[in-house]
């Protein structure tokens, strides 16, 4: 990519868009196009070709989709299917037809089966049955895997996909309806604290192992293959995370500790667990030349200062 390239950022106002947009201007790249979902439907197949027709940006950051936390997933699983599935059909279809010259598809670690051996190889995909709280939205995601694959194949496009773990950072959800754990966690805390509550809930019994990373991290990892390599050079999908996990009660301790708050800690284990254990083998992307470099408790320190500064009265 050139300083000047266009360069459209597909969900620029989410957790992960918005960290892409603050690496590439940090890095002074200067024509950005973004839209917002109010102004551009992707789930509308005819108005993504004619805004990618009309604004013909070279490269494009695919980071727009449908997200949430197990009991989002449970509860809206026809919508997690199918908005994740129109939003990047149109745009992943719309990229060739107008010939774009590389694009990069966000996945999710979540596209790997539910036993997989740990930690989790780029070629475990599809060797095994997903986590039932989460298939919908996997198999979504497995089929734009697949289909920068096939256009690669077919179209000799060049489109990468990345794998991240489980994010978290500066303009997370923090709604508790369809937050992932860790935003969750940080406002049950913050809350519990400031109402001087006796305890706060956590969902499950704190035993599955999950990894972390720190969204900026991400954007850093996604700028760095976008700037260096194409799709024969990383494969069908590349992971991307720190290569470090914790269980889901260490986490919640970390959360606490940082927040401040003095109260107990009650797993609610009639809840559903997820997957037992996901921790990703990042060796791929390392041998690329890029590792995370934010530790877990200050990233989750600058999330709680960022969150703290937008809901403190």
């Amino acid at each position: 990519m050139q300083k000047d390239s266009r360069i459209y950022i597909a969900g620029h106002r989410g957790l992960v868009g918005s960290a892409i947009r603050r690496r590439l201007e940090a890095s002074e790249y200067s024509n950005i196009i973004t839209c917002s979902s109010q102004e551009l439907d992707l789930r509308d197949q005819h108005a993504v070709n004619r805004f990618i027709n009309n604004q013909k940006p070279e490269y494009v950051f695919l980071a727009a989709a449908k997200v949430g936390g197990i009991g989002a997933n449970n509860t809206y699983p026809a919508t997690f299917m199918y908005d994740n599935l129109a939003i990047q059909t149109n745009v992943i279809n719309a990229g060739k037809e107008n010939n774009v010259k590389k694009l990069l598809f966000m996945g999710s670690s979540c596209i790997y089966p539910k036993f997989a051996q740990q930690p989790i190889k780029e070629e475990y995909l599809l060797t095994g049955l997903l986590e039932p709280t989460n298939e919908p939205y996997a198999i979504a995601k497995i089929s734009g895997i697949k289909m920068c694959e096939v256009y690669n194949r077919q179209y000799g496009t060049n489109f990468l996909a990345v794998m991240p773990t489980n994010l978290y950072g500066i303009n997370d959800n923090f709604d508790l309806s369809n937050s992932h754990v860790l935003p969750a966690l940080l406002r049950k805390f913050h809350e519990a604290k400031r109402a001087n509550l006796p305890f706060v809930e956590v969902w499950g019994t704190g035993k599955p192992r999950r990894e972390f990373l720190y969204v900026d991290d991400l954007a850093d990892a996604c700028v760095f293959l976008m700037e260096n390599f194409g799709w024969q050079e990383i494969g069908t999908h590349v992971n991307i995370g720190t290569g470090e996990d914790i269980t889901i009660a260490e986490l919640a301790n970390t959360v606490k500790n940082i927040v401040g708050y003095k109260g107990d800690i009650k797993f609610n284990s009639s809840m559903p667990d997820g997957t037992p254990r996901k921790q990703l083998d990042v060796s791929s992307i390392n041998r690329l030349g890029w590792k995370a470099t934010t530790p877990l408790e200050a990233g989750i320190r600058q999330t709680y200062e960022w969150f703290i500064s937008r809901n403190d009265d």
